[in-house]
């Protein structure tokens, strides 16, 4: 399922392990206008948690990113998915283990592709090991059931979201707070 954009937004899919650590960051920009968190990339239509869990269903967990680039661009989209995962680590993200982890870009158009590109290259200096992101078109994107969505604001004091989303929505706001919202 495509969202929609309307004239002024575009969308950016995007994969670097749980979705709930990528929903909790973006959703902090100005300019991000809708994160939707979701499954792509893999061969069954409309999967369930479950079955991307179990690593069968070739699907990436994946947010789907609505934004106004007057606001944030697509290149500060991918600076801040640089910053907030290890694009290193093959199907992995810490503890997450499996290949619904791995680090993916899903580029809508040829210009994301192509700044896609050049962010992977300009990340491959930051990092010591090799960068394994995946870069392809944007498949088919399945909305996650809506307990996934907006996940670390509604579960704050959960265990997974104090040790592993908190750190990251933390790391972001230090390394990008002047494009940060204003509540």
């Amino acid at each position: 399922m495509e969202r929609k954009t309307t004239s002024t937004t575009e969308l950016a899919t995007l994969g670097g392990g749980c979705f709930w650590c990528l929903d909790a960051v973006y959703r902090e920009f100005r300019g991000v206008e809708e994160v939707v968190s979701g499954y792509a990339g893999g061969a069954v239509a409309d999967p369930s948690y479950e079955l991307v869990c179990s690593g069968t269903s070739g699907h990436a967990e994946v947010v789907q990113i609505r934004f106004d680039p007057a606001v944030i661009g697509y290149r500060d989209l991918l600076d801040v998915f640089f910053t907030i995962h290890d694009p290193t680590q093959l199907h992995r993200q810490g503890a997450d283990v499996g290949t619904q982890y791995r680090s993916v870009i899903l580029h809508h158009t040829d210009a994301q592709r192509l700044a896609a590109g050049e962010a992977i290259a300009a990340a491959a200096g930051l990092w010591p090991d090799p960068i394994v992101t995946e870069l392809s078109p944007v498949p088919a994107f399945y909305p996650a059931e809506n307990y996934h969505q907006d996940y670390f604001r509604k579960n704050p004091t959960w265990g997974y979201c104090q040790v592993v989303v908190a750190p990251k929505v933390a790391k972001a706001r230090k390394a990008f707070a002047e494009r940060l919202r204003r509540w």
